[in-house]
């Protein structure tokens, strides 16, 4: 099994803060976004990106997941962040907009130009009706090696922008297009993480929200402040009941008299092989998880 990094919860930290880069090397979020686009005014864009470039550069973030979102390539900072970027060596490279397979392929070719480290990932935004009508293709392209895709991102605020849908709670305008994504990724083995939620005063609305994430499959939640990181671990790491559970499945299978079966009856319940690697898979999480921690 590949190894697993937990995506519980990943917090976008506007660049052009010195406070917020600084703060982030405290706080229990498993990836830190360092944001160079939406979070920065189009005057400070260029002392963002120094800003970010040499927090990731100074380091400090232990074992925290950095990535650094750029301005789109077809903008005035575009190419100049993915220069910066990919010379200070964050985790990964979030692309907004992204719109099509060329998108990406694009970037993670101007990446190997660059001479940026193989180990840097480039994350896809998936913000735009475009995006949602390709996400298929779009997804495709991680069987390329070239193009380093490992993650989608979810801008569900941007998706309601062009689509006019309305954000409600239970997002059932949106869903269709979540899980269209959602089914997109797991085909070619990314992963994907969920929308942001808005409203910092609503605790009760926003762990609904991250229920529903987690129920539909989603690996972990994007976030816009800091209050908003525990819940969001809690809520997509395994609970201890889960992980029993699996331990007691995946050692069904492993017993020799086992060894040749699909499917074996236990506690009452029928379990086929399939539940067994859903249990490896939850046991690698909670590993990772506490290794993390």
């Amino acid at each position: 099994m590949i190894a697993i990094r937990p995506r519980r919860s990943a917090l976008y930290m506007p660049g052009s803060n010195a406070r917020a880069l600084e703060k982030a090397k405290t706080l229990s979020a498993d990836v830190v976004i360092l944001d160079l686009e939406d979070a920065v005014a189009p005057d400070l864009k260029a002392e963002a990106r120094d800003a970010v470039c040499a927090a990731v550069k100074t380091g400090g973030y232990g074992g925290r997941e950095l990535v650094i979102r750029i301005n789109g390539l077809n903008t005035t900072w575009g190419e100049a962040d993915l220069e910066a970027a990919a010379s200070a060596g964050p985790d990964a490279i979030l692309l907004p907009k992204v719109s099509s397979p060329d998108d990406v392929l694009a970037a993670g070719q101007r990446l190997h130009a660059l001479g940026a480290p193989e180990m840097m990932r480039v994350w896809a935004m998936i913000e735009t009706p475009l995006a949602i009508l390709q996400a298929k293709e779009i997804a495709a392209v991680a069987q390329d090696a070239t193009s380093r895709l490992a993650c989608f991102v979810m801008g569900t605020n941007d998706l309601a922008k062009d689509t006019r849908a309305r954000l409600k709670q239970g997002r059932v305008a949106m869903m269709p297009w979540l899980m269209t994504a959602l089914a997109a990724a797991r085909a070619y083995g990314i992963d994907i993480l969920d929308g942001v939620y808005n409203e910092l005063s609503d605790e009760a609305g926003f762990h609904a929200e991250c229920l529903q994430g987690r129920d539909c499959g989603f690996d972990g939640k994007t976030l816009i402040h800091p209050n908003q990181i525990a819940v969001a671990n809690e809520v997509f790491a395994p609970s201890r009941d889960e992980i029993e559970k699996a331990r007691d499945i995946a050692a069904l299978f492993d017993l020799p008299e086992n060894a040749g079966k699909g499917a074996i009856s236990h506690n009452g319940r029928m379990v086929e092989r399939l539940h067994a690697e859903m249990a490896k898979h939850t046991l690698a999480l909670a590993e990772a998880i506490e290794n993390r921690s």
